[in-house]
């Protein structure tokens, strides 16, 4: 389970980089005209990329198809934030409820041991 879920954090890794390499050379010069030739601020942009990587293509290809439509270039996706929003306002706190009823034993159920120090001859070798 947890090799699983690593791979995935790593193959989602990968790809936000992808998108990210793509993106700040390609596509910040397209889709934001201010942006060209301003090379300095795009690696701080990087690990955003990389955490957003679905929503960044998603923006991305919708800018693109809607070039010359400058109104609508800033406007957020409304119609799904709702939806997220009440996705996330139920999946959190079962999240959190699995997680204490799973966890393994804390530092709490176990006792306390004394650390003795090591002595100097021990600390040299």
């Amino acid at each position: 389970m947890g090799n699983a879920l690593i791979t995935i954090i790593q193959v989602y890794g990968a790809l936000g980089g992808l998108v990210a390499i793509a993106f700040l050379f390609w596509g910040v010069d397209r889709i934001a005209p201010d942006a060209r030739g301003a090379y300095v601020f795009r690696p701080l942009l990087i690990p955003g990329v990389v955490l957003l990587w679905p929503l960044v293509l998603w923006r991305w290809q919708v800018l693109e198809r809607e070039r010359d439509v400058a109104q609508r270039r800033h406007k957020p996706p409304r119609r799904s934030q709702d939806v997220f929003a009440a996705l996330l306002a139920l999946a959190i706190p079962i999240i959190l409820v699995v997680a204490l009823l799973i966890r393994q034993q804390g530092p709490f159920e176990w006792p306390a041991q004394e650390i003795e120090q090591a002595s100097t001859e021990e600390a040299s070798q």
